[in-house]
This record gives structure tokens, C-alpha cells and sequence, in this order.
């Protein structure tokens, strides 16, 4: 009379735990019980909640974005929209107020942080593809080249971040490759793409606390982590997953236990794994599928089982 009761325990706790599911399609499935709420980026920006409810935060699609320790969120808008018509940025309070916005000038902007006190850095690409801090009034501090091709506008670069020492690391597409920058403009350090893999183009660039920079390289399906001397020291691919669970990885994140949080941006049938968590083991942890038609662009993840992230979110 006790095995099969027993049977059926044990099976149930092999199985994955679902721990939040929405009307909307959003199902967040993790066999430890991970739950996350996310700022998901691209088309549609949007709050998705621990128990996948949604709440949008702007009616325009966004390239990159944050929502700020203030509670504002703070957008990179994608070209298009009669006041962005080649890209900008814009800062908003939860109730829609615009706090401060920039205008692109060139052919997209791809990137937006808030930086210093009070400061914003934003990236446009164009036919001179540049990198500019500018204040809340908008007065251009630093406007820095970036020395990409200008063949194609939208493969020039993606996520650029200020550092701590007051350089830039910008991910640059088509050049395949990673690189830092001094506010003058010099290169001081890169990190290139593994020779001999098709279309491996860092979007992502993510300098970590221990020195090493985390990039995805988006059609090449692969993540690494580069050490300080440029070399792949960490290595993801669909291989290690066990399943095409990357499909175009362009947004991530390090999160302070050590795993990673990536989107895979070319996932195009609803109820596919639109977002994965991985342990440095290459072990996916946590999963988020939705009924939309494609992917997440960017995203940043807010809290995990109802506590906010800690630090400066590493994205």
C-alpha cells in the first residue's frame, strides 16, 4: 500500500515546479522554486511580475533600458515615433512624467545608463558612431568616436557601459569585437570574438568584478566570459544546454549568486524559452516562456523571490 505512494512523491519532486503562471501566456517554470520579476525590453516594454503578470511601462518600442533606484525607468527609444525619429532617450516616472529625454541625431541610439550624479550616457550609430555623456540639462560632457564600421548603421554597436575607472566598454557587431575606451577615445583594451564561428556579434559586454567581461555573441548562439587578457575563459552554447535554447542570446545579466541570466532575442513561436537562467555549472535553473511571436530584447532583473537584486545591476 506505501509504494506507490511513495513512488508518486518521488516523482513529483523530480518534476519542474511552476511557480507563476499568467492569464497574458507568461510562465515562469524552475525546478528549485526561482522566481524573478523582470523590466523586459524591446517591443512592448513591459514589467513582468514574480507570478508573470504584466504591467507595460511605455507604449514605443525601447532598445536597451533601466528601471533606476528611484523607481523611474529610463528607455533607449527605438527610431520611428514622430518625436524619436532617429532614436533617443527618455526618463519617466512610473506615472508616464518625462523627467528628462535626449533626441538622436544620426540613424539609431542603441544604448542608455545613468551614470555619476545626475549624468546619462547614450550611443549613436551612424555615419560617425559615437558614445555621449551629457547632464540632465543636456550638455554634451564627453563625445567620444567609436571606431566601428559604417557600413552598416544597426551592427555598429549595442550595449556600452561606463566602468568604474571612467572608461567605456563598448560591444561592437560587426567588427567582432569587444572594446574599452578612454573618454578621449583611445582604445586601451579588447577582447575579440573566436576566430572561424559565423555572425558571433557581442551585444552584450559585461565587466565583472573579478576583471573578466561577459559577452553575448547573438547569431553565433554562444555566450563566453574574456579574462583581462582577452582570452575565453567561459563558454555557453546549445551544446552544454542540451536543447536550442539560445537562438539569437542579445540581452543578460550576472546575478550576485554567480548565475546568468540570458535572452534569447530570436525565439520566434509563442511558448518558446524567451529567457534562462544558468549556473556556472552551464545548468538551467529557471526558465520564462510567454505567448508572443518573438523575444526580449534587453531586460533587467529586479527581484528574485521577492527580494530586489543587490548592487548595481551587472547588464
Amino acid at each position: 500500500m506505501h509504494k506507490p505512494i511513495l513512488t508518486a512523491i518521488f516523482l513529483v519532486a523530480l518534476s519542474p515546479i511552476v511557480k507563476a503562471e499568467s492569464p497574458e501566456g507568461g510562465k515562469q517554470e524552475s525546478a528549485t522554486g526561482i522566481t524573478h520579476s523582470i523590466l523586459a525590453l524591446g517591443d512592448g516594454p513591459r514589467i513582468i511580475a514574480e507570478d508573470s503578470s504584466i504591467t507595460h511601462v511605455y507604449p514605443t518600442d525601447v532598445r536597451d533600458g533601466w528601471k533606476l533606484p528611484n523607481g523611474d525607468f529610463l528607455l533607449a527609444v527605438t527610431k520611428g515615433p514622430k518625436d524619436f525619429p532617429h532614436g533617443g532617450a527618455v526618463e519617466i516616472t512610473p506615472a508616464g512624467k518625462v523627467i528628462w529625454q535626449y533626441k538622436g541625431t544620426q540613424d539609431e541610439v542603441n544604448t542608455v545608463e545613468a551614470v555619476n550624479d545626475g549624468h546619462y550616457i547614450v550611443t549613436e550609430a551612424g555615419d560617425k558612431p559615437r558614445l555621449l555623456e551629457l547632464d540632465r540639462e543636456g550638455k554634451i560632457l564627453v563625445d567620444m568616436p567609436i571606431q566601428a564600421q559604417i557600413k552598416d548603421h544597426h551592427l555598429q554597436t549595442r550595449m556600452s557601459r561606463k566602468l568604474p575607472n571612467g572608461d567605456y566598454l563598448v560591444p561592437q557587431l560587426l567588427d567582432k569585437v569587444v572594446r574599452e575606451y578612454t573618454p578621449a577615445g583611445k582604445i586601451v583594451w579588447e577582447a575579440k570574438s573566436p576566430e572561424g564561428v559565423k555572425e558571433d556579434w557581442p551585444f552584450t559586454a559585461i565587466r565583472l568584478p573579478n576583471g573578466n567581461t561577459l559577452s553575448t555573441l547573438t547569431h553565433s548562439r554562444i555566450v563566453v566570459e574574456f579574462d583581462k587578457d582577452g582570452k575565453v575563459v567561459w563558454k555557453l552554447t546549445n551544446a552544454d544546454l542540451g536543447s536550442e535554447l539560445l537562438v539569437d542570446p542579445c540581452g543578460a545579466q550576472r546575478l550576485p549568486n554567480g548565475n546568468t541570466v540570458i535572452t534569447s532575442y530570436g525565439q520566434g513561436k509563442p511558448g518558446e524559452v524567451k529567457l534562462l537562467e544558468v549556473t556556472p555549472e552551464k545548468k538551467v535553473v529557471w526558465t520564462y516562456r510567454d505567448n508572443k511571436p518573438h523575444g526580449i530584447h534587453e531586460f533587467q532583473v529586479l527581484t528574485t523571490n521577492g527580494k530586489p537584486v543587490e548592487g548595481t545591476p551587472m547588464k
